[in-house]
This record gives structure tokens, sequence and C-alpha cells, in this order.
């Protein structure tokens, strides 16, 4: 409440969009000396009172006008803008958010200072909105090698900002309203709102571990046959697949894909493959591309990331490719939201590209050279966790790592927090209590099924080794 005094008497504003006049008068008799309250006083006050209840209830239903439209109700503040809040409070070791913390490649950076110094003035300026012409050409380069087929690079291929552009391009491209949506949990989590904003409906199916005992790998976690099938109808415009899997760091095999595809061909389904961990597998784990399966090409858009390719996640430079008829829905997108992407972002990305496709298949390639070096601090992820009590999946892509830490609750009391899911509580008590964040599963799984990630945490190992050495050095503190 703010009390404000004029000269003759005195007046009560109150923000509050609901008052109980009878209480608050109370409250005011309680609150002021007796010669300001006379019968005359009083009723000033109570006056006061129902003057500003009815302000506050017209502008609050002058408000409701700008709540938020249909499409978006129901969405939320996602995980990352609460755990970065976190984390600038507490100033924790942070091993939840998905990005590294130590330098890209030089040549990568140094494309920038280059482009920077460089005579050409129209490297500062707009672009073709559909991507830089030197991007999309080192991208068809690359692709076609990889897919099989070739790829028109003014056709096939669109530049975004960011693969979360790409993702939000093509559900916003391809999905109508009733149109079913099937998404694999867990799931990066803006699938579900992008999905719902194009009126769509999810379907979810999650992953689940088959295995119990001895060490578990992100190829134990399968999807349900019987489940997956029952899912596809004349409805299901759409599934999202995302390979290497965050945050399980699943590889999906050949069967696997070949049944996603079987089914994606007899329902006359669109399959959006995120692919942007394409180049992180370990342990000899082969990352196959949907789009090369039989009947898929025509039917997949693969979705690529600059950010997670050279490891410079803050340029927010990604891509779609796939069939013409297909990339053109996303450019009608693009075109009326973005429109162009930065021009020496893409001359950089381009340049970098250009490099690697030079040395493309070689030990020093970059593509090769930090799936090697990302595989030890993998390793060494995995150990210190253990040795703390935790149940790790070693992942067989990405940087990411799931640990079941249902083994060590009973050293830690969650009643401090309020949090509904148990993962919450654990990594925001970590955080306060121990200086390590890690970043809690449910927020990635649809509300009926978020209990399948509360005895989990997420940690991302693409850090530093001194950061990976501090996290082990807390948790062997802390047993």
């Amino acid at each position: 409440m703010v009390f404000l005094f004029e000269p003759r008497f005195w007046k009560l504003k109150t923000f509050a969009s609901h008052i109980d006049i009878p209480q608050m008068l109370k409250s005011c008799c309680l609150a002021f000396p007796r010669s300001l309250l006379t019968t005359t006083g009083k009723r000033h006050i109570q006056c006061q009172l129902h003057r500003y209840q009815k302000t506050s209830a017209a502008a609050l239903a002058n408000m409701e006008k700008f709540d938020l439209p249909k499409r978006l109700q129901g969405s939320t503040p996602s995980v990352w803008n609460e755990y970065i809040a976190l984390a600038m409070q507490y100033k924790p070791l942070n091993l939840g958010q998905g990005f590294p913390d130590d330098a890209a490649p030089e040549y990568v950076t140094q494309s920038l200072v280059d482009i920077g110094k460089d005579e050409n003035p129209l490297l500062h300026q707009y672009t073709r909105g559909y991507g830089h012409v030197r991007l999309v050409q080192a991208l068809s380069k690359l692709y076609c090698g990889l897919v099989g087929r070739e790829l028109n690079p003014l056709s096939d291929i669109l530049i975004t900002s960011g693969a979360y552009e790409a993702l939000y391009s093509t559900i916003m491209g391809h999905v109508d309203v009733g149109d079913e949506v099937i998404i694999i949990e867990p799931f990066f989590d803006c699938y579900e709102p992008m999905v719902k904003m194009a009126g769509g409906v999810p379907r979810f199916i999650p992953l689940k571990v088959k295995k119990t005992e001895g060490p578990i790998s992100s190829a134990d976690w399968i999807l349900d046959d019987a489940e997956l099938e029952g899912l596809f109808n004349s409805k299901t415009k759409m599934i999202i697949l995302n390979t290497p899997h965050n945050p399980i760091g699943k590889v999906f095999n050949r069967k696997e894909l070949e049944r996603i595809a079987e089914l994606c061909r007899k329902w006359n389904v669109l399959c959006v493959s995120d692919e942007v961990y394409e180049w992180l597998v370990f342990d000899g784990a082969e990352h196959i591309r949907i789009c090369t399966l039989p009947g898929m090409w025509e039917r997949t858009i693969t979705l690529g990331s600059a950010g997670k390719t050279f490891s410079v996640t803050g340029w927010k430079i990604g891509w779609a490719y796939g069939p013409a008829q297909l990339i053109r829905n996303l450019q009608m997108v693009h075109q009326n939201s973005v429109y162009t992407c930065p021009t020496p972002l893409q001359e950089g990305v381009a340049r970098s590209f250009e490099k690697e496709l030079e040395r493309l298949g070689q030990p020093e390639c970059y593509f090769l050279s930090l799936p090697r070096e990302l595989k030890q601090k993998r390793d060494f992820m995995a150990k210190f966790l253990s040795d703390a009590g935790m149940r790790p999946t070693i992942p067989q892509g990405g940087y990411f790592m799931l640990a079941d830490w249902s083994p060590v609750a009973d050293k830690v009391d969650l009643s401090s927090e309020p949090d509904k899911q148990r993962d919450y509580k654990f990594t925001k008590w970590m955080t306060k209590n121990k200086g390590l964040q890690g970043i809690p599963p449910s927020a990635f799984y649809s509300e009926p099924n978020k209990h399948l990630g509360e005895d989990f945490v997420r940690y991302c190992f693409i850090k530093k080794q001194e950061n990976l050495d501090k996290a082990a050095e807390l948790l062997s503190q802390w047993k």
C-alpha cells in the first residue's frame, strides 16, 4: 500500500485488484492516530477505497483486451529464463546450459575479424533473404556428399536465425489447425509450444530405459513400438525426430529410423529431423540421416546449426534443407518474420565451412577433432557422477548427460524448495547449497509424463576441463 498525505486531508491509493473494504478500513483504523479517525475521516477512507476499487476493476477489464491471444495462452516462461536468473543470483558452476565456455576454433572467430576489415562494403548490408549465396553454396556442397543427391542451393536450403527459427518456420509453415504432431520425449522444450502456437495437437511418446542393472547407455532408451504405431493416423501431419538426441544423447540406429520411416510412408507424414548435433557422435555410433532412407527425401526437412557445428552458439545461424516444395513453406514464414540473417555472420560461417570442406574426413577436421575431445570429457563426467553416487546414462552423441540422482536422495533436504517436480527441487538445492547447477529434465516432458524425468538431472560437458575438475571436486566434497 502507498499512503499519500495532502495539506487538508489524506488520500489512500492502492493497486490491489480486489479490495476487502471492511478489512481495509479496520487496518487503516489500527494504523493511524485516533485524532485522524473521526467519523468523517472514516467515511472519507471508505469513499476513497470504493473509488479506487472501481478504478482498479475498470483498469483490469481494460487490460484483459491485451491478454495473451488464444494461440499463446498456457505459455509460461521457459526453464532457461528461470535457471539463468538462478545462476545470476547464486553464481554456481554452471553445467546446466548447453554452450561451450572455451574458445571456438581460431579460424572461425578470425573470419569475423577479416570480414570487418574487408574492402567489400556489401558484406555489411542486407544479403539474400533466403540465405547468403556463399553460405548456401557451401552447405549444398557439404550435404550433396552426405545425403547422396544434388541440392539446389537456392531452393533446397534456407538459412535461419539459428536452428530454433528453422524449427519455428517448419512448424508454422506446415502445421495447420487440428493437425497432429508426434513428439518424442524428452524433447527440446520449444517443440510443444511451437506446435500449439500453430494450432496443432501434440501427441507424445516417451523414450524409456529398458535396462535396470549395470552401466546405462543412451542406446538403452527406446520407444515402445506398439505405442509408436498407435500414434499415427489420418490426422498426423508431422513427427519431430531429434538425433543425436538432447538431453539423452541417443543416436537412433538404422532399425529404429527405418521403423519411423515406414510409418511416415504409410500415413504420408512429414518428418522433421533435428540434427544439430550431427557431428558429435562417439564410440563408433553412426549418425544416419533419415532423409537418405528409401522414400524419405520427399517427406523430410532436416535442421542444422552453425552454433553446434563450430561452437559459436551466440552467432545464431541455422538452416533447413529438403526438397524445394517443402522448403517453400518455410520461406514464406521466414520472409514475413525474420526476413534475413546477419550478413557478416553468414559470410563467416561460409568461410569456415569452406575450410572444413578442404579437409573433410581427415583427422584435423574439426568435425572429427571436437568429438574426440568431447569423448574424454564425457568419460570424465560419467566417472565423477558415478563416484558421487549417481547413475549416469552414457551418451552416444551430443554434449549432455542425464544422471539418475535418486540414489543420493537421502543426502539432500528438499523441504526448502517449493517446486512441484523433484528434479526442480534437487537442481535448485544443488545450485544454492553446493554451487553446482544442472537442468531439471522434467522441463522436457509433457505435463502427464513429467514424472518420468523427476529422478534425473541434465549436465553439459562441453566445458573447460578446469570447470569439469571443479565440478568433480564439488561433488567429491559433498560425498
